[in-house]
């Protein structure tokens, strides 16, 4: 499988105010990469970032989008964390269904080893029976079938696309990793320059809106990068939780 290691222009990173006019920028950004490699609609890529805290590199992280079938796709994340005397091992996986630039989750997996107990999820959509199942249990889970659930990676194969699209509130009905259901809610901020280890990137600024101000959450998707996340922040309380970056990354040639 040919790929494509993607290195864009390097600007003088500088920040920007809130922007008012966010459509009529991220169309110029549209416009920018439409007539390049980058402007497939669902490319393969791995990209690998550090895991910070405070400044400091604490771990790694890999983010791996990869096609199984005409109409199937993996997304996975592992990440590998060390922090004093705490460590964080996980590697997640969602197996989803692509059409009409909808994801449609079949199978999501979590497996997690470090400090603490070892913990391990699956959460099965099985949508012929329109019926949702957690672990290995023979019944299934007790809620309502809705065509739009995702589990917590598809769902952000669906924010990539509707931020692509010029949408600046987004909300998506969830299954999350212990069969509770939920509604993850963001909202486009702006845009902003950013400096990152693989160079200055112009990103589009993404919040997540909790029901509360004890945690926070942003997440810096770049038209670049096939609008892939490129920066993250977790908090709560007002204290840095972590910080990822991207490091590098590698794209499947376009065949257009």
């Amino acid at each position: 499988m040919p790929f494509l290691t993607i290195n864009p222009f390097q600007l003088k990173a500088q920040p920007t105010q809130k922007n008012k006019k966010y459509s009529a920028l991220l169309f110029g950004l549209s416009a920018v990469f439409s007539s390049s490699l980058l402007a497939s609609d669902l490319v393969p890529y791995r990209a690998e970032y550090d895991v910070l805290r405070k400044g400091s590199v604490h771990g790694n992280a890999i983010r791996e989008l990869s096609k199984v079938s005409n109409d199937t796709y993996s997304l996975n994340y592992e990440s590998n964390i060390e922090w004093m005397i705490f460590s964080d091992e996980r590697t997640e996986n969602s197996l989803f269904t692509y059409h009409d630039k909808h994801p449609k989750p079949l199978l999501y997996t979590l497996k997690r080893e470090g400090t603490g107990p070892d913990k391990s999820y699956k959460i099965r959509f099985d949508r012929d029976n329109k019926q949702l199942f957690k672990d290995n249990e023979k019944y299934p889970i007790n809620a309502d079938w809705n065509e739009q659930r995702h589990d917590v990676l598809s769902y952000q194969i669906a924010l990539r696309n509707d931020v692509k699209a010029g949408k600046t509130k987004m909300s998506y009905p969830i299954v999350d990793k212990k069969g509770n259901v939920r509604s993850y809610d963001f909202e486009v901020v702006g845009t902003e320059a950013i400096t990152l280890p693989i160079g200055n990137v112009e990103t589009i600024k993404v919040k997540r809106l909790y029901d509360n101000d004890k945690r926070q959450a942003m997440a810096w998707l770049a038209p670049a990068y096939h609008y892939s996340v490129v920066q993250m922040f977790k908090g709560k309380d007002g204290v840095e939780q972590f910080m990822i970056q991207l490091k590098s990354f590698d794209a499947e040639k376009s065949a257009e």
